[in-house]
């Protein structure tokens, strides 16, 4: 035991410095409150002094509240369910063998990472238990367990005869784990990212083979697919994030390593993935990975990436376009980026102000490491502005912290923080309440799948009526070895919520109206059916600087734009800022309003093309085509490609919109 805590610490060279970028002052107004001894007293039950590692957020028992699902590695899992009445987290993985939840507790696993989706369609979510006994590296010497509720109680899949048979049971030494809905179909594959030794070890997807199971009887036939899906690589797995991170809705994958470069593994649609961390900028060669989590820091409608490498700096990328590909700028300030033996990552709005957070879980494996808590302020015309927090009782500078999670166990509307220890020293869990932003409105929206399970890795946009669109991912796993709970929460401050758009994996699209009645509330938003996209979109309600387009969603507004202009222009007319065109000549126009730009048009009687990049709509890249025929300004949506025209259509020369990812 001694020599594998010691080889899981593994120091790596401490690298300092960063580019510079806009840096605020340290608030002193501490934002988190201890509250372990009232809500989770550590005792032998419910919060033992044990090494504890990954944390996941789910629906254990199936009642519509969350529990807190945490991996043991040198004790038994823990279950831990929110008693109202007593108003304490309670393990319900009891050491009963009657209970159901017994399985769950798996003492011999010594389990690191955990993670909770749908694999089968029943609507209620698996939980795997990532296992790593008795090695760092290469092959293990028990195997991950992947439960399933039935026959009225948490049983391990992986033991059956026909995935023994079968030899799916992972017997490598890994470290996190996640979900991705890979091909839309609703049902999750399993990502392992293994810590190869060599070429023994390579990373895995678990799913289901539908063809030889039997789901009337809860028999589950599994398949490793990364061959097939093209993400079988060899590396030093450490942290994992799923989400629409460069495709429109399908689920990409973001894996930052040890020893050897990050991936990025962009979903081609038909899931199957192409690793492009290099070419976008992420790949971060010499450093080593921890934590890792999923953001729009800027609003710009891009998802962005936030992860921390080992005593090494910390990123914070945001994501640009670059003639219609993308790519990331690391924005991280030297404060910000500063090394440290990070373990969790978390972005999240803990006090509901409208601006995300990110907080940093530091293991104290070598004398004192404080935690560390940054706000990320969205600014018009600039980069964010990163301004360190005071985090309060959260800062541990003795904590061991090996996983963490965030999740509003109690219902009022704002987010806990739940910190596991361990590794180099037995610490019970931690639990901690904000102390800011009780007079903020929120609002938490809960997609489910087809099947009604939790639509992990689903996109959910809120527009306001004063601060713009606000983008969140529903968690399929992050931090580090950890799971967020799987839903959208979103801080308004004293702004109002407008209308929400949720995008499935498989992009599906539902907008609605956000009633003022539903403020401060949970909404949960079922999977379209093939009758809800057939009528007239509803009115809704955009937002400032949003408006409704003719699909029924909202997008940014351009009134007398550039593509206004430019339909002047095509007809001969002289447009404000635009030289009259004549056959053949070039355009360079860059239009003042913020986030976007159209630039080198090219005007004439030969077919020629102009790109255009709208940050405040949908972040896609727009080829518009010149023709004679029809003309349309604005694109509205895209993947898939899709051509609008006018009506009536112009006579003079004019162009066709086409809108590509």
């Amino acid at each position: 035991m001694a020599s594998m805590l010691r080889l899981l610490l593994l120091p790596s060279v401490l690298l300092l410095g960063s580019p510079p970028a806009s840096e605020g002052s340290h608030r002193a107004e501490p934002m988190f409150t201890a509250v372990t001894n009232s809500v989770l007293p550590p005792d032998y039950e419910s919060n033992p002094t044990q090494l504890n590692y990954g944390v996941a957020v789910t629906d254990v028992d199936h009642d519509g509240d969350f529990e807190i699902v945490v991996a043991g590695y040198n004790g038994p899992n823990l279950v831990l369910k929110y008693d109202r009445a007593r108003r304490r987290l309670v393990n319900i993985a009891v050491d009963e063998r009657g209970s159901p939840y017994y399985a769950l507790r798996d003492r011999q696993g010594n389990a690191i990472g955990v993670t909770a989706c749908d694999i089968d369609g029943d609507g209620r979510e698996e939980i795997y238990f990532l296992n790593t006994n008795n090695a760092f590296s290469g092959v293990a010497t028990y195997t991950d367990k992947l439960f399933k509720f039935r026959n009225h109680r948490w049983e391990d899949i992986l033991s059956d005869e026909v995935n023994v048979r079968r030899g799916v049971a992972s017997r490598f030494a890994g470290r996190s784990v996640a979900c991705v809905d890979r091909t839309g179909s609703g049902r999750y594959s399993i990502y392992i990212a293994n810590y190869a030794n060599g070429n023994v070890g390579p990373d895995a997807l678990i799913e289901m083979d539908p063809e030889a199971s039997d789901l009337t009887r809860g028999i589950l036939a599994l398949n490793d697919v990364a061959a097939e899906a093209g993400v079988n690589k060899y590396t030093g797995g450490r942290g994992v994030s799923v989400g629409p991170i460069l495709s429109d809705s399908a689920s990409d994958i973001f894996c930052d390593n040890e020893n050897g470069p990050n991936f990025l593994f962009r979903n081609r649609g038909d899931g199957t993935f192409v690793d492009v961390a290099a070419s976008v900028g992420v790949d971060d060669p010499h450093q080593h990975g921890r934590g890792v989590a999923l953001a729009d820091f800027n609003r710009d409608g891009k998802v962005d990436i936030v992860y921390g490498n080992w005593n090494g700096p910390h990123r914070l990328f945001l994501q640009m376009s670059n003639h219609g590909k993308g790519r990331f700028r690391d924005i991280a300030t030297p404060k910000f980026s500063m090394p440290s033996p990070v373990r969790t990552v978390i972005a999240a709005d803990f006090d509901n102000d409208q601006e995300l957070e990110v907080f940093f879980n530091n293991i104290a494996s070598r004398g004192s490491s404080i935690n560390r808590l940054f706000r990320v302020i969205r600014r018009e015309h600039a980069d964010p502005l990163i301004e360190e927090l005071n985090p309060g009782d959260a800062l541990e500078p003795e904590g061991r912290g090996t996983g963490g999670v965030v999740t509003d166990f109690d219902g009022d509307g704002v987010l806990d923080l739940i910190l596991s220890h361990g590794e180099s020293m037995a610490q019970p869990l931690s639990v901690f309440r904000g102390n800011q932003g009780f007079k903020n409105n929120w609002l938490r929206v809960v997609p489910r799948t087809r099947f009604g399970a939790f639509a992990r890795g689903a996109k959910v946009v809120l527009f306001t009526r004063r601060s713009g669109a606000h983008l969140r991912v529903i968690d399929g796993g992050s931090g580090y070895l950890c799971e967020m709970e799987p839903v959208a929460h979103f801080g308004l401050g004293q702004d109002e919520a407008s209308s929400l758009e949720v995008t499935w994996p498989d992009g599906r699209v539902v907008s609605r109206g956000v009633a003022k009645s539903e403020r401060n509330s949970v909404l949960e938003i079922p999977y379209p059916s093939e009758e809800d996209e057939l009528p007239q979109p509803v009115t809704l309600e955009c937002g400032q600087g949003f408006a409704q387009q003719e699909n029924g969603r909202c997008r940014g507004e351009l009134p007398a734009g550039p593509g206004d202009r430019e339909s002047l222009a095509l007809q001969g007319r002289q447009g404000p800022g635009l030289p009259k065109p004549r056959p053949g000549r070039r355009i360079t126009w860059i239009e003042g309003r913020p986030g976007y730009q159209i630039s080198h048009v090219t005007y004439g009687r030969k077919v020629g093309t102009a790109w255009g990049l709208d940050n405040k709509t949908s972040g896609c890249t727009h080829m518009y085509t010149l023709t004679r025929t029809y003309t349309h300004t604005h694109p509205t949506q895209c993947p898939p490609p899709h051509t609008y025209t006018s009506s009536p259509p112009l006579q003079s020369p004019s162009f066709q919109a086409v809108a590509l990812a």
